[in-house]
């Protein structure tokens, strides 16, 4: 059968909305010339993880320094042009662009119709973490874009862990809904689970009761320890995982959007062009030759100057860009906010690519054989014949768990 190719990468949220999506558009240009068919970005990459803040709030106690710091990230989230619907949005109302409004402009700020657009110039169906804004509130959310259909879904996150639920609205569980495309003629049945989601038990078995052959977990989490889960999920659920998550510099490059952008080193996504071997050339003021690590400096139009190149370079292997390996020349952890790890495993637990360590700039990706899946329920299906449903029931409010067809 036809392999499918996954790929994800860690990227940091750019200054502004604006510079994300173009950010976002670059990703998916490259994607596509890697001939990756599905790109998982991180959680919360469109409208930014507000890492090390809590917005002045202590008990009994939310300054008004705080509450600007809040609407200046609200600011920054996507209107995707959804209700409340008491977390759970309007649903397949809302996909289906059913809620009505004003003929003549579409409903929201345009993100939804910016990412449709990216998806079909270039082919690759993109999920990506986005921080949703509806009424007053705010959703950690992902959606699911394919380049024919445009938006085929949306999920908010359930559970926001700790600190998180200050900003952040608990989603219903009805969104845990997967999705179902065809990619080069094979039936890709998606569901996604935000970050720490994955450490909650029920979470995972909604998903897998809904017959999933790939697992996305867009997450903030960076310790060593996940890639454990990770390799868990693959062996309990027998699919794909592909997880992703930030790799966000202490020097300020990388802030999350609810800062305010430095005037000399804004996160802007540079004009480049591709090698026939697959490197990027940069092309500011100063055009390197070889897609390596460079010291640079940033113009008041968010242009980036090449001052200098090390001597290292780098050729694909083992599906991983140049570039996606940590090099002695990249900032070692403690230059580090947040060190990436973002990886893809199998339904038996083995590693395929990554984990993608403080690299804020790669892509990585694996050709994957969705029949594996099947294979490997042979012995274990846990929401199947290994799952006792005589014994054990399990619902989920407002969620229909059917299996997907194959």
């Amino acid at each position: 059968m036809p392999v499918i190719r996954v790929g994800t990468a860690s990227p940091a949220t750019g200054p502004t909305k604006a510079a994300t999506l173009r950010h976002l558009s670059d990703l998916a240009r490259r994607a596509a010339a890697q001939s990756i068919d599905i790109l998982l970005l991180p959680e919360a990459y469109i409208g930014g993880y507000p890492r090390g803040t809590a917005f002045g709030a202590v008990i009994g106690d939310r300054p008004y320094e705080g509450r600007e710091e809040f609407a200046r990230y609200f600011d920054q989230a996507a209107d995707l042009g959804d209700t409340v619907g008491g977390g759970a949005g309007a649903g397949a109302r809302w996909v289906k662009r059913e809620l009505g409004g004003d003929d003549d402009l579409p409903r929201g700020d345009g993100t939804r119709e910016e990412l449709e657009k990216i998806a079909s110039e270039t082919g690759v169906f993109i999920v990506t973490g986005i921080i949703e804004k509806t009424g007053g509130s705010l959703y950690c959310a992902v959606v699911y874009v394919c380049p024919k259909a445009g938006i085929i879904g949306k999920r908010r996150k359930v559970m926001p862990t700790g600190t998180e639920r200050l900003c952040w609205a608990q989603g219903s569980p009805a969104t845990l809904k997967a999705v179902s495309t065809v990619i080069r003629g094979q039936r890709v049945n998606i569901g996604a689970a935000i970050c720490w989601e994955n450490y909650m038990p029920f979470v995972r078995q909604a998903l897998y009761e809904q017959n999933i052959n790939l697992y996305l977990a867009p997450t903030a989490d960076g310790r060593d320890a996940w890639m454990g889960l990770m390799r868990t999920v693959g062996v309990e659920g027998r699919c794909f995982v592909v997880s992703s998550n930030m790799a966000v510099r202490k020097d300020g490059s990388a802030q999350v959007a609810s800062s305010q952008p430095s005037p000399t080193r804004s996160r802007a996504r540079r004009s480049s062009t591709f090698t026939d071997q697959g490197f990027e050339i940069a092309l500011p003021s100063v055009s390197p030759t070889r897609r390596r690590r460079r010291k640079s400096v940033f113009d008041e139009d968010g242009n980036e100057i090449v001052l200098g190149c090390d001597e290292s370079n780098g050729a694909e292997k083992n599906g991983t860009s140049p570039g996606a390996q940590p090099k002695s020349t990249v900032a070692t952890a403690d230059g580090w906010v947040s060190r990436g790890g973002s990886s893809i495993v199998n339904p038996f637990g083995d590693v395929l690519a990554g984990p993608q360590w403080e690299d804020d700039e790669g892509l990585i990706f694996a050709d994957i054989d969705l029949r594996e899946c099947i294979r490997g329920r042979l012995d274990l299906d846990t929401a199947g014949h290994y799952s006792r449903n005589d014994s054990f029931k399990f619902t989920v409010a407002g969620l229909d768990l059917d299996p997907l067809p194959y």
